[in-house]
């Protein structure tokens, strides 16, 4: 239990470790999606194909290779092809991963493999690992994939000595694509709620909010948008949606996921209105929650949010994970 738990904290740590500016590699090929972002697609090579990799898609791979590998630029190999979508630059996928010290042999980290809950991430290398954004690019869902790079060119410039990793390693990643998350809500619109901000939704699903010439309510207020049909939020579990927070009293917006993509936490891991906005909707559902200061960040506030702030919150709820 130890060793399982220990190799799901070093996976989290290797996904925290955010791009820095070292650039990514080449690439030989690219296509372009319907945003307009470059899809990087990464070449095999030798190295990369040295990497012998066996067992089922989303079980545990067995993974052999002779140490130590001397990875001179990032290659990719797949080992299984999925037949489901593309995944797209700026997408949120969710994935399985194993990472190993190619130099060593050693095992950093493992998790979302036989029946765990996979690793969301998002496809884009300012937010995270480069190494790891090409691993998994302009692959199909279902695929199992191989990476072999330095660590320069899998983690740019940040510390990776919490990893054990030198500046003269290479790192091999192994990754299994599951599934590409929902960037909206898609469920059955529901007529407004009088008295509540009214929104509007772009093309891509981006809100956005008019606040009414009233004052807030002193409680927190809950309407549905959007009806999904999906699984139940429960309060044990992690969540993936779309967000954007607009203040009251100016009408703007302070934060949002929208142009960062997916956000996936706790569910309890938000201010207690926001909580309250989850908890018992179903996935698929657009939900819109005002929240008084009591149950917001309280007398105090937060950075431009006042202590006497009622927040407004516009959130697509596309996944639960139980």
């Amino acid at each position: 239990m130890r060793k399982t738990l220990s190799l799901i904290v070093a996976t989290g740590a290797i996904l925290a470790l955010a791009a820095c500016s070292s650039g990514s590699p080449a690439p030989t090929s690219t296509s372009t999606s319907a945003s307009g972002a470059k899809c990087v697609s990464t070449p095999s090579g030798s190295i990369s194909d040295s990497v012998k990799v066996t067992g089922d898609f989303r079980a545990t791979p067995t993974v052999k290779f002779s140490a130590p590998l001397k990875a001179t630029s990032i290659q990719r190999t797949v080992v299984i092809k999925g037949d489901g979508a593309d995944v797209k630059p700026s997408s949120t996928v969710d994935i399985a991963l194993a990472a190993y010290n190619g130099t060593t042999g050693k095992l950093l980290s493992a998790s979302g493999f036989d029946k765990t809950s996979p690793v969301p991430i998002v496809v884009d290398a300012t937010q995270y690992v480069p190494g790891l954004v090409r691993t998994i690019e302009c692959v199909p869902v279902g695929s199992r994939v191989v990476t072999t790079s330095s660590v320069k060119d899998s983690f740019g410039s940040a510390n990776t000595s919490s990893l054990g990793l030198k500046a003269t390693d290479t790192v091999v990643f192994v990754a299994d694509v599951v599934d590409v998350v929902p960037t909206r809500a898609n469920g059955t619109p529901v007529a407004p709620t009088p008295g509540f901000p009214t929104v509007k939704l772009s093309t891509t699903g981006q809100p956005t909010v008019t606040i009414p010439k009233s004052a807030p309510p002193t409680t927190t207020k809950i309407a549905l948008l959007k009806q999904g049909d999906g699984a139940v939020v429960t309060s044990a579990d992690t969540i993936s949606l779309q967000y954007q927070g607009v203040l009251w009293r100016t009408g703007k917006v302070f934060d949002q996921s929208w142009g960062r993509g997916v956000y996936s936490g706790p569910v309890t891991g938000f201010v207690p209105g926001f909580t309250k906005a989850l908890e018992g909707q179903k996935v698929g559902s657009q939900v819109l929650v005002v929240i008084p200061p009591a149950d917001g960040y309280g007398s105090k506030g937060n950075g431009e949010i006042k202590g006497t702030d009622t927040m407004v919150f516009v959130i697509d709820i596309v996944k639960t994970t139980h």
